[in-house]
């Protein structure tokens, strides 16, 4: 198959697929760090989605989009942010391709385009995190969980001590011995990088 990771800068799911031996690349602005950059479409992919696909799974960016920012929503609403968030979203629901899968966190676009065909999360698996996941697809069934780790997901009491966080959005992470924060590049692709276990679903459960 001749298939299309749209926005993947990490490559986590284009290697997956390369390991069924499919011809498969991903496409981001930014340089891949998964290792392989001959691999990587480095450039706008818009310009790409009139080419012959047989399957695309894009990962569109959620900072406009999804409701952890909705603090922000109001200033991104009237400096047209979000509805080019929401146009670039939508050019993956149009595409002339039988097999489409939309990635994005829990946010507007259940009311900008539809509601999702299916919400997994990391820990269903087999990576100890919760993360609610959005997926919309064309031509491609629901993932079935495989390998459920629930149970070890960690939890850690949110500042105002309302409510508990998955460990994974902590505040900041450690790259190279450097602690990142919130508006750092590296933790921005911490946050956006497809779990392993979910890249392999894909892979054996749409492209086997």
């Amino acid at each position: 198959m001749r298939i299309l990771l749209a926005c993947e800068e990490s490559q986590v799911v284009t290697i997956e697929m390369r390991k069924l031996g499919h011809e498969a690349f991903s496409c981001d602005l930014l340089p891949c760090s998964g290792g392989y950059p001959e691999w990587h479409l480095q450039q706008d992919v818009t310009e790409l989605l009139n080419q012959k696909w047989d399957l695309i799974i894009a990962f569109p960016p959620c900072t406009d989009l999804c409701v952890s920012g909705a603090k922000h929503f109001a200033l991104k609403q009237a400096d047209g942010r979000q509805q080019r968030s929401i146009d670039f979203f939508k050019l993956f629901t149009e595409v002339d391709c039988d097999k489409v899968a939309i990635e994005n966190p829990i946010g507007i676009m259940s009311n900008h385009y539809r509601k999702p065909d299916q919400i997994i999360q990391p820990y269903m698996f087999g990576d100890p995190v919760k993360k609610s996941t959005c997926l919309w697809l064309k031509g491609l069934p629901k993932l079935v969980e495989k390998n459920n780790v629930e149970k070890n997901v960690v939890y850690y009491t949110t500042k105002d001590g309302k409510g508990k966080q998955s460990e994974w959005n902590a505040k900041q992470i450690v790259v190279n011995g450097k602690k990142c924060g919130y508006n750092t590049p590296e933790f921005k692709k911490h946050r956006s990088k497809t779990f392993e276990g979910i890249a392999k679903a894909m892979a054996m459960q749409w492209a086997s």
